[in-house]
Formats: C-alpha cells, structure tokens, sequence
C-alpha cells in the first residue's frame, strides 16, 4: 500500500493524500470533526443532508446534478458517523481520474471546488437554509431512524450501547433523537452551519494518481476565509465494568436477540490494541472462530453469534440472534468460550485462522480507492498512519500467552436482551 502524504492548511485542518495509480478514478473526502453532544447530534446531522442537496452556485439538486454529470459521472456523498465521543460528517465526491478526462481538465480541482461550495458556499438567504429543502432532509432522516428501529439487530445494538454507556457521550446516537430533529429550524441549521466551520476539525483526504497540490490549494484558499476557533475534543475510556448490568425489553418479534458489552481495558493508543483486536476475532470475528463454531454450530444455541472490538473506546460487543427458550443457554454457551481463552483453552488453528483472516480484510481494504480512504481514515485518532504491511506484521507477531492475557481483561458490563411478548 502507499505511504500517505499529510500537510496542514490551516489551524486543526489536515489534507492527506495518498498516490496510487491503479485506478481510473479518485476520490476526494471532508471529514468534519465535532464533540459528539445531546445539545448537537441532530443538528450536525441533518446539516449533512442539507448541505449535499444544493450550495449558492448550484441553487438546488437538478443543477447540482447536471453539474456532477458534467463531471464524467462524478458522485457527491453526505455521511454522518459515530467516532468514539466524536461526531463526524464526511461530505465525499468521487470520479474520474485527470489522465482520463477528454480536454486535459482537472476533474480533481473542479471536484474540489464543488466540495468546497457545498461546505463553504451553502444554499442560504437572510441567515436560514431554504424551508423546503430542511423539511426534505428532516423527513429522510427521521425514515433513517425508523429503519434502524426496524431492523431489530441494529435496534438490539443500539439498544446495548445506549444502557451501557448511559453516562458517557458515546451512547448518544450518532443522529440524535427523532424529537430534536423535528425541533431544528431553517435559522437554527445556519447557526449550526456557522460553528461547524469555526470550530470543528477537518480532515481532507484524496486517493488517486493525479497531482493533490491543486485539491490542497483550492481547501487552503477557503479556509483563509474563516476565522477559525477549534474546540478541543476529549474521548474518554473506562476501563473496566464494576457490576453487570441487565436490560430486557419486550417486543413481537420473531427472532430474540442476545447483546452482551464488555469492557477491554485497552483502546486506541494502548500498545495492546492489536492483541485484543486479534483475541476478539478469535473469540467470534470469523467463520472459524470460537462462537461460530462451538455456540452456533456444535450447540446450535443460535442463528448468527458473533464479535466485534470497538478500539476508540475499548469496548467488544457481542451479538446473536436466538430462540427466546434459548437466551440463557447461549449466554452461558458465550461466557464459557470466554472463559476457556482466560484459561488458555485456544489452539494453533484458531489463531493462525483468526490471523489470516483479519490480514486478509486488510488487504482486501486496498481494491479500491474508496477502501484505501477508509483505510487511512480509520486511523485518524491512531499514533500516526500505518501500512497495511505494518498493520499485518503487528497482527503476526501476537503470540497466544498475549491473546489469554487479554481475554483476562475482559469484563463484563451489559447484558441485552429482546424477546418476543
């Protein structure tokens, strides 16, 4: 994988970018980095929608739309994302390469302009957002919400971080709450918009094999235009669970779900992130791993079961789908699997298994340029930027007596469950 370039353009704003020219199209990324907060969640997020919809040189998404075309098929993309006790936005566009286009234009410095019209340059009159156009995006937004509510396994999740994380910021929601959300108004949204750009960070990525000196230039240019006031933001980790927690709720549903939330003890930064990245994948992050096997396979205890470590805030939760007759078994099932790791009951195949395959999801990362910005974005609130070649090395040089130790430090602190009526 290439090395990826880093300068600062101005104060908390970063533009990173990676060359590699086995592709025919790049891609250009904003990340907007905000404390996540009751007070703001909502806001910043439906400002996402808003802000991809038109900008004041593109008055509203047919124009806009005949703009990206105009751009050989360039995509504009808004997300909104959870980061530990951040919130950010990426606001992304995506096309074709400069060496490919017809008249020797710059497709990148043309995307960054339109990026920076969308972020800089919004659509607004008399300090407030077009009506239409928040009401548009306040109604997506809230089916989003719905969506989530429906899909009872990301329900189930949200459901556990919400009880376990009650008294820190992360168990916010990454949109806030359907009613703030309807209380956000076309002036409040411009007030939003104006502290986004004063105080939050902004982390600029561009993967492709054109010149990045004509994308950094254009981001530099609008930023000497902003009186600039970076807020500082915290993430806080707790380290170990003191008692177990036990929430149950009751819904008609077909399938129960069991979310258990444990406390690792190590995040982002620890030297031991990878050992426990690498024991959670084998407790239950592959096809081979230890609940796949034994707790759904051998036991049959339940549909899926499976884990996964959030290193921003030393969390590992695990997730399955059961019969309501069974949700105790398999959470005795789940607990025994964790105890043999904690007494060494691990063999050569489960972590030589777990090892390739976590290796290969790193390499797979870097078949698009998509990935390859994801790859690197990723470790934004790592110790600086690693390869996948060094990322792999780590991952290969974890011993088992490392994995057991870190499977002592686990501890559990919520239970989850949703059962039928």
């Amino acid at each position: 994988m290439s090395n990826i370039n880093r300068q600062c353009l101005a104060e908390n704003v970063y533009f990173n970018s990676v060359r590699d020219s086995r592709f025919k199209t790049m891609k250009l990324s904003a990340n907007i980095i905000l404390p996540l907060s009751a007070e703001t969640a909502s806001a910043n997020a439906l400002l996402a929608g808003v802000l991809s919809r038109s900008c004041r040189e593109y008055p509203d998404f047919t124009v806009l739309s005949k703009k990206l075309s105009a751009l050989y098929g360039a995509d504009l993309n808004v997300s909104v994302a959870k980061n530990g006790d951040r919130q950010v936005i990426c606001v992304s566009a995506s096309g074709l390469d400069d060496r490919y286009a017809l008249e020797n234009e710059s497709i990148t410095q043309e995307l960054s302009r339109l990026l920076c019209s969308v972020i800089f340059e919004p659509n607004v009159k008399d300090g407030a957002f077009v009506g239409g156009e928040v009401e548009q995006e306040r109604r997506q937004l809230l089916e989003v919400i719905d969506s989530e509510f429906n899909d009872k396994r990301i329900y189930a999740n949200s459901q556990l971080i919400k009880n376990m994380c009650a008294d820190e910021v992360y168990g916010i929601k990454r949109y806030g709450t359907a009613e703030q959300i309807n209380a956000v108004t076309s002036k409040s949204l411009y007030n939003t918009w104006q502290n986004l750009l004063e105080t939050a960070t902004f982390e600029i990525f561009y993967v492709g094999d054109s010149e990045p000196d004509k994308a950094a230039e254009v981001f530099k240019n609008a930023f000497e235009k902003i009186n600039r006031s970076p807020v500082e933001i915290t993430n806080t980790i707790v380290r170990s669970a003191d008692s177990v927690k036990r929430v149950s709720e009751e819904m008609e549903v077909s399938q129960s779900k069991l979310v258990m939330g444990f406390r690792t003890g190590s995040a982002s930064g620890d030297d031991d992130c990878t050992v426990v990245s690498l024991m959670c994948a084998v407790l239950g992050g592959t096809a081979s791993s230890k609940l796949f096997c034994n707790v759904r396979e051998k036991q049959s205890l339940c549909y899926y079961c499976s884990s996964r470590y959030d290193r921003r805030k030393g969390i590992m939760i695990i997730d399955s789908g059961v019969e309501g007759d069974n949700v105790e078994k398999a959470e005795q099932g789940i607990l025994k699997e964790i105890d043999d790791m904690k007494n060494g009951v691990i063999t050569d195949f489960e972590i030589d298994s777990a090892k390739m395959a976590v290796i290969n999801a790193f390499y797979t990362s870097n078949d698009t340029v998509g990935g390859i910005e994801n790859w690197y974005s990723s470790q934004l609130f790592e110790n600086g930027f690693k390869t996948i070649e060094q990322r792999s090395a780590e991952i290969n040089a974890v011993t088992k007596d490392e994995i057991i130790a870190a499977a002592n430090k686990l501890s559990l602190d919520t239970i989850y469950v949703l059962k039928n009526k």
